[in-house]
């Protein structure tokens, strides 16, 4: 409180003390006790008054010691399993360290493919914990960086270094604002080892046809060594190499072709003979399957021009083994047509009209693609499902999905930045029964037309898309994914609707035949009631039965949106048959699918503490091995940045409590008033 307001105050006390003076002592005879209580009264109410009018104030000094963050970050996936009894000794020695404590706050986290905090000292040392089937170094220090990215924190790290998920974290490590202090956990001797990287083959194959096993094999170890390559199918060996490798030649890549003689689901298992002096074993087996089947679809894309789009649909369709693609002239003699089961006509013109007297004699199913070649007035006359009242005037339309779509499941189809297609205004009428599964949005407007629409009833179906260039929705989905898995599997199943001869049915399954590991394995199901509705009050019930086993296992199917989906991530590896229901409904569907005995973490069982020792110096932190837990304490301890920094705070706080006050001037006038008007002063 600064020296001008103690004068405010002593001047308010003498301008409220000469009031009180001229109203109660000056030129009058009234003395006594009660004038002495009138002008105390007087007093107290004026100088109240001038009190509330200065709102004396004073400064006040809070200080605060504000430590650094000590963040103890541990991997909690299954390779460090081993190392429990090490990662809790460490743990015991940083946290009960009296020095670290004065010196930090200490906050415990784990992580496999997720950050993830401990809500106590011992939970994140429990054997339950350690079961993550990935790990994700680079996401967990992204994680601590925004949790505590406004102070000062170091990160001690303790993990075998080994990353299976997620960005590299050694280059993740130039954006990281912490130092990072990793302990080396697990064993860092070296071993001679061989291991499958990985296998790759087609998902389905066809009868009677030779199907290709991509094999990826790698070897880590300094001397030359030889092994064998074996590849057998439900249990017979159809395939041997003698595979040699040196110090330099350390990678192979092995180009199997197996005979599909027989239709079903094909386990088949590659391996590698084990070196004489190899520990991890587990790397030297990879199981996978293969679908034979006696069927195949012939789809003909009918054009009279060159576009991009037909090479797109070309390559989306033939993602699927089960489908062969002919490029075809509207001009073409018609035996061409007749192992042709489904016909895209791109942009017909009037050269079109045998192709369409055909379709119709055959009452073949059909893809209809328009565009700015498309004769309007021929199409509109030669079918009667759909027509447009064309403008002539070319518009970028932009797709918009329609999340009611039931008559396939689109759940997994996304057109996030999916760029516009080249279309022609006009008004559309769908003249069939059908659904639009794409709306069209021009100049930011949604238009009631469709871009994308599916008709038919039962075993005549037919879709037609308004627009060309869908060849950049092919690119757009590799631009956002690294891969065109989205836009040819839409297409897959646009596909798979148009070509099966069979009606609409009311339950439908979706699901892979093997699933590399239970982490990613579901099965979704669609319901649809007797209208063809999609039912979001049905209960589904999926029951599943291990081969080799009587017993069965029942796992529900929830609701995600638009359709039912049953988690088997609970499921142990193993082949299983099962049956999925409509509770109160005679309908079910059956099938079959094998969980692969795959564990990515048991891959690598060396230590890579080279990584993490780059990992440190790019942070301008230190790697440690846990014998020298001391030492990082030590280090810890010592370090000039981490060191506790006293901060000051200046409150500013009024003197007086205006309620207070208020109070006690009402009281002194109120007083005053009645002591007056008790001895008759007013």
């Amino acid at each position: 409180m600064g020296v001008q307001t103690f004068v405010l105050i002593g001047l308010a006390a003498m301008l409220s003390a000469g009031i009180v003076l001229f109203q109660y002592y000056y030129k009058t005879k009234r003395k006594g006790k009660l004038s002495v209580s009138l002008s105390v009264l007087r007093f107290l109410a004026l100088f109240g008054v001038l009190l509330l009018l200065i709102n004396p104030k004073f400064t006040k000094n809070e200080y605060r010691v504000e430590k650094a963050n000590l963040v103890v970050l541990v991997d909690n996936s299954t390779s460090v399993a081993a190392s429990k009894n090490t990662i809790q000794d460490i743990l015991e020695k940083i946290l009960q360290n009296r020095s670290l404590e004065q010196r930090f706050d200490i906050d415990r986290y784990g992580f496999g493919d997720a950050l993830r905090a401990s809500d106590d000292d011992d939970a994140i040392l429990e054997d339950s914990l350690f079961t993550d089937e990935n790990t994700n170094i680079s996401e967990a220090l992204r994680g601590l960086q925004e949790i505590h990215s406004a102070s000062n924190t170091a990160i001690v790290l303790l993990t075998d270094g080994n990353q299976n998920l997620g960005a590299d974290y050694e280059y993740y490590a130039s954006r990281q604002k912490f130092p990072v202090f990793p302990i080396a956990i697990g064993d860092t001797t070296r071993y001679d080892d061989v291991a499958i990287s990985q296998v790759n083959a087609n998902r389905y194959a066809f009868l009677k046809n030779k199907f290709p096993v991509e094999t990826y094999i790698s070897y880590n170890g300094r001397a030359d060594t030889k092994t064998i390559l074996r590849i057998s199918v439900d249990g017979r060996m159809v395939f041997r190499e003698n595979i040699s490798f040196t110090n330099t030649d350390n990678t192979k890549t092995v180009t199997s072709l197996l005979d599909a003689n027989s239709v079903g689901l094909k386990n088949i298992v590659v391996s590698l003979d084990s070196l004489s002096d190899e520990r991890n074993t587990v790397n030297n087996t990879r199981q996978i399957a293969v679908e034979v089947i006696d069927e195949k679809t012939d789809i003909a894309i009918v054009s009279n021009l060159l576009h991009p789009d037909i090479g797109a649909l070309k390559k989306a369709i033939e993602s699927n083994e089960q489908r062969s693609v002919s490029i075809l002239k509207a001009t073409a003699d018609p035996k061409e047509f007749e192992d042709v089961d489904l016909f895209i006509l791109y942009q017909p013109d009037a050269s079109f009209k045998a192709v369409y007297d055909y379709i119709q004699r055959k009452k073949a199913n059909r893809f209809t693609v328009t565009g700015s070649q498309t004769d309007w007035d021929f199409l509109n006359q030669v079918q009667n499902s759909f027509s447009k009242n064309s403008y002539n005037q070319a518009e970028e339309v932009f797709p918009t999905l329609n999340s009611g779509f039931g008559i396939f499941d689109i759940s997994d189809f996304s057109i996030q930045d999916f760029p516009p297609l080249d279309s022609n205004l006009g008004e559309i009428s769908l003249l069939k029964s059908g659904e639009p599964l794409l709306g069209q949005r021009v100049k930011g407007v949604d238009l009631d037309q469709p871009l994308l629409a599916v008709m038919g009833s039962g075993t005549e179906r037919e879709a037609v898309l308004f627009g060309e260039n869908c060849w950049k929705w092919r690119m757009q989905s590799y631009r956002n994914d690294g891969d065109f898995k989205n836009f040819d599997g839409f297409i897959g199943k646009l596909i798979l609707y148009l070509s099966t001869d069979n009606s609409r049915e009311r339950l439908t399954l979706d699901y892979e035949s093997v699933y590399p590991g239970n982490s990613t394995a579901k099965i979704t199901a669609a319901y649809f009631d007797e209208t063809y509705v999609f039912d979001a009050n049905a209960t589904l019930d999926l029951r599943l039965r291990n081969e080799g086993s009587s017993a069965t296992t029942e796992i529900p199917m929830l609701l995600q949106g638009s359709y039912y989906e049953g988690d088997l991530s609970s499921l142990t590896p193993g082949s299983y048959d099962f049956t999925v229901s409509v509770r109160g409904e005679n309908l079910s569907k059956s099938g079959s699918f094998t969980i692969s005995d795959f564990d990515v973490e048991k891959q690598l069982v060396s230590t890579d503490y080279q990584k993490l020792s780059r990992l440190a110096r790019t942070t301008d932190g230190k790697s440690y091995f846990p014998s020298q837990i001391e030492a990082l304490v030590s280090d810890l301890s010592e370090d000039k940045r981490f060191r506790p920094v006293q901060k000051s705070e200046q409150n500013t706080v009024s003197l007086i409590d205006f309620q207070i006050l208020l109070a006690v001037i009402a009281a002194a006038l109120a007083a005053e008033w009645f002591i007056r008007k008790y001895h008759g002063l007013i």
